[in-house]
């Protein structure tokens, strides 16, 4: 993947995560929703469940764990962003859940519920 800018190796890890998604029984709503300053990368359903579903993809270990670059920050855009979702799509008495992605290589990594709405 050498040469691709951050932006594409972005796209690539979301489709990846899509197809991983669906395959393991999650419906996509939406990819790469920008709302308020920040972006949601996948919207999905899980049976009953709304899912926000934050992908991260590296090329290589040497760059660390793709889930390890999860800052607190980012976690708080994350909530603001799909609190801003939720009131705008007026989807108040649904059960949410945060999921994130790491894929590395060929390694792909889901941890359901990795962070809690506040």
């Amino acid at each position: 993947m050498r040469g691709l800018n951050t932006k594409n190796i972005g796209n690539k890890g979301e489709n990846i995560a899509t197809e991983y998604l669906i395959k393991n029984g999650y419906k996509i709503i939406a990819r790469n929703v920008y709302i308020g300053d920040g972006e949601l990368d996948i919207i999905a359903k899980d049976k009953n469940v709304l899912v926000f579903v934050e992908v991260k993809m590296r090329n290589s270990i040497s760059y660390g764990n793709p889930l390890e670059s999860i800052t607190e920050s980012k976690i708080k855009s994350i909530i603001r962003s799909a609190k801003m979702y939720i009131a705008a799509n007026s989807l108040y008495n649904v059960q949410v859940r945060f999921d994130v992605i790491g894929i590395n290589g060929d390694e792909i990594n889901l941890i359901k519920d990795a962070f809690w709405l506040n």
